[in-house]
């Protein structure tokens, strides 16, 4: 497996749809919108196995004090093989230095980003309006 990350904002709903619905992300539901919100992310960095889109991750910024990691999904049959770290670490390589660095987690990704140094806010509880189902 030779998994290559990328900066390039040339993806499709053709790319993106398989993996969303993999995931039972809600947001498959607006492939356009979704699309345009990954596209004009601050970041997007992409993972593929040759032509095929098996990972990425977003990042929402002020571009100097904050960042928001809204998505980060891998397609399940590859999980356990580092690419979330991948993508996130090349996040790192951008954001590091931040005062502020957020993302919401559940279920067992809440252990992978424990794992790579993120921890619960002090007593802080999770707010949103929200238009979807779990994710």
């Amino acid at each position: 497996m030779e998994i290559t990350l990328s900066e390039s904002r040339n993806i499709t709903e053709e790319n993106i749809l398989p993996l969303y619905h993999s995931n039972k992300w809600s947001a498959a539901n607006k492939p356009k919108e979704l699309l345009l919100a990954l596209i004009n992310s601050h970041t997007l960095i992409t993972a593929w196995e040759g032509d095929t889109l098996v990972g990425l991750g977003n990042a929402i910024s002020d571009g100097h004090l904050v960042v928001y990691y809204p998505h980060l999904l891998v397609i399940p049959s590859y999980h356990g093989k580092g690419i979330g770290q991948l993508i996130m670490a090349k996040m790192q390589e951008k954001y590091k230095d931040f005062h502020m660095q957020m993302l919401t987690a559940d279920g067992k990704s809440i252990d992978f980003y424990k794992k790579i140094g993120f921890e619960r806010a002090g007593q802080t509880e999770p707010r949103w309006i929200y238009a979807g189902g779990d994710h």
